[in-house]
């Protein structure tokens, strides 16, 4: 495993929620990373931690190989890949990803 990948692999283990996004929570720099936050504030998620893909461009790529996911933001709960913007909304929608949050 690269040291990208080792690097990746600590924060999505070192954390609960982890999403790898474009900026901040506060100053999301794309539309579908906003969603993401918004979607996981509306769950009530209080310990979230991000990391700004776009101050490292490794990590920009790296988390693309981690998850074999192609696009960003990617959501990991508890050391699991949960998926993207898209599919946070549509588990949002059915309850399941404030289920998956309270577990």
């Amino acid at each position: 495993m690269s040291d990208v990948l080792q690097t990746i692999d600590q924060l999505v283990k070192s954390h609960r929620v982890v999403l790898f996004m474009k900026g901040s929570a506060r100053f999301p720099m794309c539309g579908f990373s906003g969603r993401a936050v918004q979607v996981l504030k509306a769950c009530g998620v209080t310990d979230l931690h991000t990391v700004n893909v776009l101050e490292d461009e490794s990590i920009r790529q790296g988390i693309k190989d981690y998850a074999q996911w192609p696009t960003i933001p990617q959501l990991y709960i508890k050391g699991e890949f949960v998926g993207g913007s898209d599919i946070m909304m549509e588990m949002y929608q059915a309850g399941e990803l404030q289920q998956l949050l309270a577990a």
